[in-house]
């Protein structure tokens, strides 16, 4: 099946249902060979609903939280395709309650699913896009993440700490065209049902919110994005920094700053750093700015 990926080699966790079936799909459609993955049967049913479509994809049921079926699942798609190109890291799970009544082992269960599943997903393929000079990387956040939602503090934890891996990632990776982006999606999916009213399901589909996915993993793909997608519409979230303040030391910033946070917090010319080194080099322009 020809198409804008040419045959490129995806990996899809948490393809079994919902997005990362629609994802995996997609992918497909577009001429890219795709390992399923899931837990149980049902990657093996989403392998096989594209194959009869008349694209190329095999199942591998793992579990991400395991990085041993991590490498496993990465060393089958080579021995199948002979190379990975993209990894869609996307499987999670929700444990939903609020911090007072939420227990530690559902916190740590989510960041287990969702951040050290993209990292040992991540970590089986790394070293084989490193080698090749080419790779495209997804990582799933969420606007839970990105601003928070009630009930979801280990979830929107979870979501925010895929976005600081990404920043990272797509920095290390750059000078091996490594190319590392976030998606957030909006979608009706078995993980979301009953959080969102009944006209969201003929509108938050799954399917329309993959091409945003297709965006992210092409030849011509940017890195560091956070790329919104929902319904058909997509956006961008940015992490920036305001200009802000400085305060001489002589004004004693401890009893200045909290009547000045409003100038602190205002927007205007607010910049998207590089890199984490560019707070620093920021605020020490500022200050020595200010000296005579």
């Amino acid at each position: 099946m020809p198409g804008a990926l040419n045959e490129r080699v995806a990996i899809v966790t948490g393809a079994g249902g919902g997005l990362g079936r629609a994802h995996a799909r997609e992918l497909a459609r577009h001429g890219a060979r795709v390992v399923v993955n899931d837990l149980g049967d049902s990657a093996h049913a989403v392998a096989e609903e594209i194959r009869r479509a008349g694209g190329q994809a095999i199942a591998h049921a793992g579990n991400v939280t395991r990085y041993e079926e991590m490498q496993a699942m990465a060393a089958l798609a080579v021995a199948q395709f002979g190379r990975v190109d993209i990894l869609v890291n996307n499987a999670g799970i929700l444990r939903d309650r609020t911090f007072a009544k939420m227990s530690l082992d559902e916190f740590r269960l989510v960041l287990d699913v969702h951040v050290m599943g993209a990292v040992n997903a991540t970590k089986a393929v790394w070293e084989g896009m490193r080698a090749q000079h080419y790779g495209r990387i997804v990582m799933t956040t969420s606007s839970s993440g990105l601003y928070g939602n009630f009930g979801q503090s280990n979830y929107g934890a979870a979501k925010m700490a895929l976005v600081g891996l990404m920043q990272t990632l797509a920095l290390e990776g750059a000078n091996r065209n490594i190319r590392v982006n976030c998606l957030a999606p909006s979608a009706i999916t078995a993980m979301t049902e009953g959080l969102l009213p009944p006209e969201a399901e003929t509108v938050l589909t799954p399917e329309r919110v993959s091409p945003g996915l297709l965006a992210l993993v092409g030849e011509d793909a940017p890195s560091r994005m956070i790329l919104l997608a929902g319904g058909g519409s997509f956006e961008a979230a940015h992490i920036t920094m305001t200009q802000g303040i400085h305060i001489d030391d002589e004004e004693d910033p401890a009893g200045t700053l909290p009547g000045r946070l409003a100038q602190v917090q205002e927007q205007a010319d607010q910049v998207t750093p590089a890199s984490g080194w560019d707070q620093a080099k920021h605020e020490l322009a500022k200050a020595l700015a200010q000296q005579p």
